[in-house]
């Protein structure tokens, strides 16, 4: 059984994205837009500077930053 999607800020996301070699690019308003490192299978995502991330827009980009909610746990 896998854990229970935590509840977590944007903040702490880009700083988890960080640690997997993600680099931010730019922001618009309170979207910050993050590539992956160059021949990565992960994809460029964009995450909400909002104090909690909707559970499904967090699943979105663990999906696409190729994460488990195990790895995302143990990144923060």
């Amino acid at each position: 059984m896998s854990p229970k999607l935590p509840v977590i800020s944007g903040e702490n996301l880009i700083r988890v994205l960080k640690k997997l070699g993600y680099e931010a690019v730019r922001q618009k308003g309170s979207h910050v837009r993050l590539y992956p490192p160059a021949g990565s299978k992960r994809k460029p995502t964009t995450v909400p500077l909002h104090d909690e991330l909707a559970k499904r827009t967090l699943k979105q980009i663990l999906r696409d930053a190729d994460l488990s909610v195990d790895g995302l746990i143990e990144l923060l």
